[in-house]
């Protein structure tokens, strides 16, 4: 870490919360990209003794920590040798307790899907104070990176978020399929390459239909990102078929078809728009 990167990172005048010693900062460091991480997750980052940071963290955003902070890796990735939850979180409770000012910096929103209610319950038990800091969730703003919208009038006024595996990295089988594929027009699922079989034959079964537009988004806001279009009887051989690995967003609905139109990044590189209109409304978009 250098003077270089933190010298240019100075906060605007403002009434910046302190992260005082003993305490414990849970904060989403967002999708990937280290331009959406907030304000308060950079305050944080520049006053912590000790950042405790998971797989999906960014390396530059934990180059804007002071040199003299202590990185302590905590990543769990799926079919990977990972810390157990039990241990990171007593951690936490071990160095707040030895008077260290605390960060917990997590990938997205560390209260989506991120064992962040977890941790904090943990903290909160062994009476270390803690602050929470939201972050941007991969099912918001990796979607948004590739010009797919999760709400769109003339789509969906409803969207549904899903976990593809639980705590034993099983599909849920506590999920009512038929209620969600009912319930939700647009369906965001984490975690679900694994298991994307059993959750798109479950959709089906539930009445989705094959022909249901899917984007599988791996890497969102990285450089690396990578955007499958397919649809939802043909997202596990396609998946299986090409070089996509996790982590990935899949989404499941009619607002993938706004990707044709919406694919800035696409756009940025010169490539025209694929379709103008493809959600076929006959009428600009000012029209309602």
């Amino acid at each position: 870490m250098t003077d270089s990167h933190t010298s240019s990172l100075a906060l605007p005048d403002g009434q910046w919360p302190t992260l005082e010693p003993g305490w414990v900062w849970l904060c989403g460091a967002g999708p990937g990209d280290p331009g959406l991480l907030t304000l308060h997750g950079l305050n944080a980052i520049r006053q912590a003794d000790v950042i405790v940071y998971d797989a999906l963290v960014q390396s530059a955003i934990l180059d804007w920590a002071r040199d003299d902070a202590e990185l302590i890796y905590a990543g769990k990735r799926g079919g990977k040798p990972s810390a157990k939850q039990k241990d990171i979180s007593l951690r936490l409770v071990d160095l707040a307790e030895a008077g260290k000012r605390v960060l917990r910096l997590k990938g997205g929103d560390p209260f989506v899907f991120g064992r962040g209610g977890e941790e904090a319950q943990t903290l909160v038990q062994h009476g270390i104070p803690i602050r929470i800091i939201p972050g941007i969730s991969a099912g918001i703003g990796g979607l948004a990176y590739a010009g797919v919208p999760v709400t769109h009038r003339d789509v969906n006024q409803s969207v549904t978020f899903v976990t593809g595996h639980d705590q034993s990295g099983n599909t849920p089988n506590t999920l009512d399929w038929d209620a969600i594929s009912r319930g939700s027009q647009v369906l965001v699922i984490y975690m679900g390459m694994k298991h994307i079989g059993r959750i798109t034959q479950a959709l089906l079964d539930a009445g989705r239909p094959p022909e249901e537009p899917v984007a599988v988004v791996a890497e969102a806001t990285t450089p690396a990102q990578a955007v499958l279009e397919t649809t939802l009887a043909n997202v596990e051989a396609d998946i299986a078929a090409s070089s996509l690995e996790p982590p990935a967003i899949i989404c499941v609905g009619r607002s993938v078809l706004m990707r044709q139109v919406l694919d800035w990044q696409g756009m940025a590189k010169g490539e025209a728009p694929r379709n103008l209109d493809p959600l076929g409304r006959g009428r600009p978009a000012e029209q309602r």
